[in-house]
């Protein structure tokens, strides 16, 4: 006997799906056509459960985002003092898991570069930054240091993204380990899990 699977189930799996097409191709260069495939669906099916190619890429953006926020509210919420070094390693390192995720990094990355060419990208990636730094203003940070957090978050997803811990030489070499600590005990987990190192 078929069991219909249910719909928020398929749309989850889909949105899973697109993630890793759009990682992979961006979004100039990925097609509902691809996203079906890589679902295992129609591409008509695609179309009616999410209309165009920029409104499934919305979604899978703002899914993306929403990541960011879900874990540093577990870590906020959880108790935070902002003098505590060890609050801090708490939040960054809920930022390193994420990190352990490259469609996800890609995602972001293509979401970030597509924000200049479509003005709907860029209304979404501009609200999601605005949302993810009034979540950090939570911790009783000061907008500098909140800024200072986040910057430093965006350098991890640019010498990942240019696969910096893969092959880092010279100068760039530095850059990373003035970056990751080597202290850093998620930093040490997610190098090991990747196959990656610390020049």
């Amino acid at each position: 006997m078929n069991v219909r699977m249910p719909a928020e189930e398929r749309r989850e799996l889909i949105v899973a799906a697109a993630t890793r097409a759009f990682a992979a191709g961006g979004y100039a260069g990925t097609s509902t056509d691809a996203v079906a495939k890589e679902a295992g669906v129609s591409q008509p099916y695609v179309v009616r459960m999410f209309g165009t190619k920029l409104d499934l890429f919305l979604v899978v953006f703002a899914s993306a985002c929403a990541r960011i926020q879900e874990s540093f509210c577990a870590v906020i919420d959880a108790g935070f003092d902002p003098a505590s070094e060890e609050d801090f390693h708490r939040l960054g390192g809920a930022y390193v898991d994420l990190l352990a995720d490259r469609d996800w990094l890609q995602v972001m990355m293509h979401g970030f570069t597509a924000s200049a060419a479509v003005p709907e990208i860029g209304d979404s990636a501009r609200q999601r930054m605005g949302a993810i730094f009034d979540t950090l203003r939570r911790t009783g940070w000061s907008d500098e240091e909140v800024r200072e957090f986040i910057a430093h978050g965006m350098l991890l997803n640019v010498l990942l993204s240019i696969g910096a811990f893969e092959n880092a030489p010279g100068a760039l070499g530095d850059l990373v380990r003035a970056c990751i600590p080597e202290h850093h005990e998620r930093t040490e987990s997610f190098t090991a899990k990747h196959g990656l190192r610390r020049p």
